[in-house]
C-alpha cells in the first residue's frame, strides 16, 4: 500500500461526521487533490493533539475542530500534524521539547514560529499541499515570511476556533499557509464562516476570495514607523522594490503614521501573557495529557504535573500574566494595556479610511541563525515581533507574500487590510506574486 493510500485509509477510519461533512466527499470537493497538513494546537479526531507541550501528551481527541471538519468535507486528505512553540510561546519555533524544525533554505536558520512547522513544510512539499496554521501575534505571518510562502492571517472572527487547544481567546486566529497566493485563497474560503460551535464566528459576508482583481487604482499606505531603525536595509531594499513595481502597475502610494505602534509589544505581551495563565490553568494532570501518581493533596500533585509538564518559556508566561492580573497591578497592567489596544485600533481604522491596504516588511530581519537565537535574552525574543503585533491586536487581515531575497534568505511584503477585507489584501499579494 503506497503512503498516500495509507493517508487516504486513516482520514476516511477518523472522519468526523458534522454538520460539515458530506458523503463521498473525496475526489469531488474544492480541496480534491490536496493534502492538508494541522498546526499541533489544532485538534484533529484520533491523533495526539499536544500543541507542542509535554503536558498535553497522550491526548486524543475524540473530534475534529471545525477547520479540520470544513477540510475533509471538500476532499482534503489530512496528513498529520505540525510542530510548533509549545502552546504558540515563541517567534522561532525552538520554545519546544521536540525536534525543532530547520529552515528549508538554510538548516542553521529558524523557520520562524510558531507556526513553523506548518511554514516548513508548505516551502519543501512536492505536492499540492496547504496548511492549517494559527496566530496569536504574528506566528503565521512570521514562520511564511522566513520560510518563502504565503500565510493568510484571517480577520478576528472569520474562522472558527472550535478545537483550537488556546493561548490568548482574545487574539488566537486560524488561517492558513500556501505556494501560492490562490491556493492560500481558496483555503481560506473553505475553512472559513459562521459555525454553530462558535459564538464567536462573524455573520458577514463572505466574499469569493479567488477572485481577485488588479492593484490599478488601488490606495497603498506605507506606515511610517514599521521601516527605519531596526529594519535590515537589505530587507527594507527588497520591500520598496515590490512597493514601487505595484505602483508601476497603477496603485497609488502614500506614508501614513501609526503611533501607537511604539505600544503595541508592551500591550500585546500583557494581554497575551494575562489571557494564556488563565487558559493553562486547566492543565491539571487529572482529566487529559501528562498523569503521574497520585500523592500528597491537589496543590502538590497539581505542582509536580506542571513542573514536570510544562517549560520554563510557559511557566514564565504563566507567572507574568498571573501577575498583571493580581489586585493591585491589574489597574495598572491589564486594563491599561485593553486601552491602548483600542488606541491601537482606532489608529488602524483611521487610517483605512484614506487606503485601501498597508504595506510594510513582514519582519525587521531575515530568518537569523540558531546560534544567534541562543544568545538573546527573552525580551529580545519578544521584541522581533514588533512589526506583527499591532495588527494582531486590532483583530484585522493580514497577507504575507515574498517579494525577494536578503543574503540568499527570503524577505515577506507583510500587506494588511481593514477587518474583513481579506480581498483587498489578496489583490495586492497577488500582484507581487506576479512580479
Amino acid at each position: 500500500m503506497s503512503l498516500l493510500d495509507r493517508v487516504k485509509e486513516l482520514d476516511a477510519k477518523y472522519r468526523f461526521m458534522n454538520a460539515y461533512a458530506r458523503e463521498e466527499s473525496q475526489g469531488k470537493g474544492l480541496l480534491s487533490g490536496y493534502a492538508v497538513s494541522v498546526k499541533d494546537n489544532v485538534c484533529v479526531k484520533g491523533v495526539e493533539s499536544k500543541a507542542g507541550s509535554k503536558i498535553l501528551e497522550g491526548y486524543i481527541p475524540p473530534f475534529d475542530a471545525t477547520v479540520v471538519a470544513k477540510s475533509r468535507a471538500e476532499g482534503g486528505i489530512i496528513i498529520g500534524k505540525t510542530t510548533q512553540d509549545e502552546f504558540g510561546f515563541g517567534t522561532f519555533n525552538v520554545n519546544t521539547p521536540y525536534k525543532v524544525p530547520l529552515n528549508p533554505h538554510d538548516p542553521e536558520r529558524s523557520t520562524g514560529g510558531s507556526s513553523g512547522g506548518a511554514a516548513c513544510l508548505t516551502a519543501v512539499a512536492d505536492f499540492q499541499h496547504v496548511a492549517i496554521s494559527e496566530s496569536t501575534g504574528g506566528s503565521i505571518s512570521c514562520p511564511a515570511s522566513w520560510c518563502g510562502v504565503v500565510g493568510i492571517t484571517p480577520t478576528y472572527g472569520r474562522v472558527s476556533r472550535w478545537g483550537l487547544i488556546d493561548y490568548a481567546n482574545s487574539l488566537d486566529k486560524i488561517g492558513v499557509m500556501a505556494k501560492t497566493v490562490k491556493e492560500a485563497a481558496l483555503f481560506l474560503g473553505v475553512i472559513s464562516g459562521p459555525d454553530k460551535y462558535d459564538s464567536t464566528v462573524l455573520k458577514a459576508h463572505m466574499p469569493d476570495y479567488t477572485r481577485m482583481g488588479s492593484v490599478d487604482g488601488m490606495r497603498i499606505g506605507i506606515p511610517r514607523e514599521y521601516l527605519g531603525e531596526g529594519v535590515d536595509p537589505k530587507v527594507e531594499e527588497q520591500v520598496w522594490g515590490s512597493i514601487k513595481k505595484l505602483e508601476s502597475k497603477g496603485a497609488s502610494i502614500s506614508e501614513m503614521s501609526l503611533p501607537h505602534t511604539k505600544y503595541s509589544l508592551s500591550s500585546y505581551y500583557i494581554i497575551a501573557m494575562a489571557e494564556a495563565s488563565t487558559n493553562l490553568a486547566k492543565f491539571s494532570g487529572l482529566r487529559y495529557g501528562l498523569q503521574m501518581p497520585i500523592e500528597g493533596d491537589f496543590n502538590q500533585y497539581f505542582s509536580k504535573v506542571r513542573t514536570e509538564g510544562l517549560s520554563d518559556e510557559a511557566k514564565r508566561r504563566i507567572m507574568l500574566g498571573s501577575f498583571t492580573r493580581m489586585a493591585g497591578y491589574r489597574d495598572a497592567y491589564y486594563l491599561k494595556a485593553l486601552k491602548v489596544r483600542t488606541k491601537i485600533i482606532e489608529n488602524f481604522k483611521r487610517v483605512f479610511k484614506k487606503i485601501d491596504v498597508l504595506a510594510a516588511p513582514t519582519m525587521p530581519v531575515v530568518a537569523p541563525r540558531f546560534d544567534e537565537i541562543a544568545k538573546l535574552e527573552p525580551i529580545q525574543h519578544y521584541m522581533m515581533d514588533i512589526l506583527t503585533v499591532a495588527p494582531n491586536l486590532a483583530g484585522i487581515p493580514m497577507v504575507t507574500v515574498p517579494c525577494g531575497e536578503a543574503d540568499g534568505m527570503p524577505v515577506g511584503l507583510h500587506l494588511m487590510a481593514d477587518h474583513l477585507n481579506e480581498i483587498k489584501a489578496l489583490d495586492a499579494a497577488l500582484g507581487v506574486e506576479q512580479n
